[in-house]
């Protein structure tokens, strides 16, 4: 899939540099060549002689290399590539990419290079969440800047939280999709996928049967098409697909935030299963019983409606937005109802009829709503729903052009 790629693999100075041998390995496996850029820091955890060995590829490191210098060669590196990878990136080299600073071969090259660039974050949780890592962050995908991760996860501090490196794979799969030729190269897709959980209080909490199956895979199949997916993602069982950038969320409130926060996009598709309903009285302590038999009683806010916000936007509005309906009965004519309600383009409805086996299983059967009508589409895997969903919105997108 990779086969002629060149990539530019900047190594920064982490404990998960330890991942990188198996993600160069991976890499070459493709038919990509791999020119690695070892950062002083970075040589601390991985050495240049087990790094040049496994890329087939010189290792660079001193910016003030005289025979390449005479030949600019930081310029020509930065050209050169496909594609400039940054794994691990630390705290520090994203500061230096956003503040501009260009001080040793790593963030020089960075600076030069006028091909997409994308980084595999990597540090302590505290690092990661800290205002300054964040606006960073935030600079660095407003520059367009791609990223992979972080994951949560036990940290090799002995830390628990965001900021570990996503694994080889991961980064292979953000890679395939970055470089990928196909219909939906270098758009800008968001995807929501999952419940909400709207808490009762610190303990229990409402939330629906949604295992987040059918979004997952929705976005892997724009992932494949050559999109650049945001996937904002509930507590789902399903964990996320690779090669996407993820933010996970917990209530409607932090969803709406989320995707309000991804826009602008060419295409926005709501598949998440977001509770209608928030408690309005949830408390920040464990509810407990009393011994008088009586239930506490608990007051119900109408939480935001994403969908119909998007949708009803008057400036910024992707170009296509596609919502979700789940319903139990009558699900053609309460999902036309649903659109024209909303505003959207599309509906994808379904049956989720406890019968039916469809939410949380790995099937489904939808019905794809629109201007010019109904679609009915036989029950396939949901990874098949996807693809041709996938390839359906690839056909809008790119109708006329």
């Amino acid at each position: 899939m990779l086969a002629g790629k060149r990539i530019l693999l900047i190594i920064g100075g982490g404990i998960a540099a330890i991942k990188v041998p198996e993600l160069i390995r991976s890499l070459r496996a493709e038919g990509a060549s791999v020119v690695p850029v070892l950062t002083r820091a970075g040589g601390e955890f991985v050495t240049p002689l087990s790094i040049a060995a496994l890329a087939g590829n010189p290792v660079h490191s001193d910016l003030f290399d005289l025979t390449t210098e005479a030949e600019m060669g930081h310029i020509q590196l930065s050209r050169a590539a496909d594609l400039v990878v940054v794994a691990p990136a630390t705290a520090d080299l994203m500061g230096k990419m956003a503040g501009g600073l260009a001080n040793d071969l790593a963030s020089t090259l960075l600076m030069a290079t006028d091909k997409p660039v994308l980084i595999a974050p990597a540090m302590n949780v505290r690092m990661w969440e800290h205002p300054a890592t964040q606006r960073n962050r935030a600079t660095l995908a407003a520059d367009g800047v791609r990223f992979v991760g972080p994951n949560a996860g036990e940290m090799a501090c002995g830390e628990f939280g965001e900021g570990r490196m996503s694994e080889p794979t991961e980064i292979l799969g953000a890679i395939r999709a970055l470089l990928s030729d196909g219909p939906l190269s270098g758009r800008h897709v968001l995807v929501t996928s999952g419940p909400t959980h709207e808490p009762i209080d610190p303990v229990r909490y409402i939330a629906n049967r949604s295992s987040g199956a059918q979004g997952t895979a929705l976005a892997a199949a724009l992932r494949d098409l050559g999109a650049r997916v945001t996937f904002v993602t509930g507590p789902a069982s399903v964990p996320p697909p690779p090669g996407v950038q993820v933010v996970r969320v917990e209530t409607a409130r932090e969803m709406l935030e989320a995707v309000q926060a991804a826009l602008p996009a060419e295409a926005a598709i709501f598949a998440a299963a977001v509770a209608d309903w928030r408690v309005a009285n949830a408390t920040g302590q464990k509810m407990k019983k009393d011994g008088s038999g009586r239930a506490p009683a608990l007051e119900f806010a109408e939480n935001p409606d994403i969908l119909a916000t998007v949708s009803q936007m008057a400036e910024g509005r992707p170009r296509l937005v596609v919502g979700f309906a789940a319903e139990t009965h009558d699900v053609e004519a309460h999902a036309s109802a649903k659109r024209a309600r909303k505003g959207c383009d599309w509906i994808v409805a379904n049956d989720v009829s406890p019968a039916t086996g469809i939410m949380g299983g790995t099937e489904n059967a939808v019905i794809i709503l629109d201007a010019q009508g109904a679609e009915h589409w036989p029950r396939m895997g949901k990874d098949a729903v996807a693809r041709q969903l996938a390839a359906r919105i690839a056909t809008a997108l790119t109708e006329g052009e």
